[in-house]
């Protein structure tokens, strides 16, 4: 009777270890697409701002000149 108890407990921890096992690797299957996808936001997200910085840097686009011209342009 004693060795029916224990095939049974035996059976039923395999039964949770299992499933347990199972919804880790569904839950780390989820994490490492939501790490992809962020990476690759991230990458994009650097290559929005490398062109801004080309954009700000660049020796023809001089904002303060830009707005000294509409300044002068509101005061004649």
């Amino acid at each position: 009777m004693n060795m029916t108890a224990i095939a049974i407990v035996a059976i039923i921890a395999w039964v949770i270890v299992s499933i347990t096992g199972s919804h880790r690797s569904k839950n780390l299957k989820k994490a490492n697409q939501e790490v992809s996808r962020l990476e690759s936001e991230i990458a994009q997200l650097k290559e929005r701002v490398e062109v801004l910085e080309k954009i700000v840097t660049d020796s023809n686009y001089d904002l303060k000149k830009q707005f000294d011209d509409l300044e002068k342009d509101k005061v004649a």
